[in-house]
């Protein structure tokens, strides 16, 4: 089911605002200066929320220019320990804290988690009446599998993408909601500069060495940007990307926030060659919505992202690549900037999770629906737009 909200009705006009606790992980400010797909999202969320009428509470690290009212957790953000185990739990530890105290104060309707250990705060929560809605960024791998089998009712979970939810079909899903953007934060350019572009992490996962092999096969320059820091990242490096570097390929490291819009507005087209099931895909909307198609292998959520065709090229095997790197120059810029406007926009997105918040609380209540504190019902959905259809 893919969750999407009532378009056309506000808080102001009888629908009940609600009170909403975001949480982020600790490793990135929110938004992000440059690495950070789960903190643009949340931060796109957070605003969407605020200029939909809802209060909403954002729990991270450092600092936050999002219009939502900002709790630090940690007085700096701590990408250095990303992948330890100590900094999400600490993380977890003091989010408990501060919902707890918003629930006992009567602020809160709802948490929307979008941490690894924060979860584990949910079956409190619950007691204090308040429900947990989790978005699952990543993989569904064995152990998330049973992570989030053994939570169980505690928590409600948002999929990224049907093909996710399709891999874990026995989970506690509330429904779908792709990640989104706000299509005027990123420049719209026609005219294309004569290069591909890899942006990602220098991970076998995302196989930045199939991105310099097929841009070396179509004699394209291929600029690659993307952080390299993880020691499996560093050895992937040295040992598939560095051997493959030529005069025409050049290397810019992690590219923040304003180096990131300027290489993905003028490439002709983002190479995507994904080795594993992708649950979204952040930078494939950032490319489109610069109006620069994707250059993809088939995988994960791809094909639900990409317009074959239309917004990019989905290719079955590496040995596409080449050619479709030449084709590409074909698609219209303007088609690809209208998809994410009319699909990944972070309003849509924000509609998507109040409807999925508005589930979890009527399921904890067992009421049909949710009225809150404001006088008022949800109306009937319009045809196409219930709070739950089939995507």
């Amino acid at each position: 089911m893919q969750l999407s909200g009532q378009r056309s009705t506000a808080p102001h006009r009888g629908v009940p605002s609600l009170r909403v606790a975001l949480v982020a992980p600790p490793y990135f400010e929110v938004p992000p200066s440059g690495y950070g797909g789960v903190e643009a999202v949340v931060a796109d969320l957070a605003d969407s929320l605020v200029a939909q009428g809802h209060h909403v509470t954002l729990l991270g690290a450092g600092h936050s220019t999002s219009r939502a009212e900002f709790v630090p957790l940690w007085p700096e953000p701590v990408p250095q320990r990303l992948g330890e185990p100590a900094p999400e739990m600490v993380h977890a530890a003091a989010a408990r804290k501060a919902l707890l105290r918003l629930a006992d104060a009567g602020e809160l309707d709802v948490v929307h988690d979008h941490t690894l250990a924060g979860p584990l705060n949910a079956a409190v929560l619950r007691q204090r009446g308040i429900p947990t809605v989790v978005t699952v960024h990543g993989p569904v791998d064995v152990d998330m599998h049973r992570y989030y089998r053994d939570l169980g009712a505690d928590v409600g979970l948002v999929g990224i993408s049907h093909r996710q939810r399709e891999l874990a079909p026995d989970l506690n899903w509330l429904g779908v909601v792709h990640n989104a953007l706000r299509p005027q934060d990123w420049p719209f350019r026609a005219e294309k500069g004569d290069y591909a572009l890899f942006l990602g992490r220098f991970h076998p996962q995302k196989a930045p060495h199939l991105a310099l092999d097929a841009a070396h096969a179509a004699g394209v320059p291929l600029v690659l940007a993307g952080k390299c820091s993880e020691p499996i990242e560093q050895e992937y490096f040295d040992r598939e990307v560095r051997p493959r570097l030529r005069s025409s390929d050049r290397l810019v490291g992690v590219a923040d926030a304003v180096t990131k819009r300027e290489l993905l507005s003028g490439a002709r087209c983002l190479l995507f060659p994904i080795q594993w099931e992708e649950p979204f895909g952040m930078v494939m909307i950032e490319a489109m919505a610069c109006g620069t198609p994707v250059v993809a292998l088939r995988g994960g959520a791809v094909p639900e992202v990409v317009t074959d065709g239309v917004t990019g090229l989905v290719c079955d095997h590496p040995d596409q690549l080449p050619a479709a790197l030449a084709a590409v120059t074909q698609l219209n810029p303007h088609a690809c900037r209208a998809s994410v406007v009319e699909r990944f926009s972070a309003d849509r997105m924000a509609e998507g999770y109040v409807a999925a918040y508005r589930r979890a609380i009527a399921e904890h209540t067992g009421k049909a629906e949710y009225t809150g504190k404001v006088a008022g019902h949800l109306p009937t959905p319009a045809a196409g737009t219930a709070l739950a259809e089939v995507g």
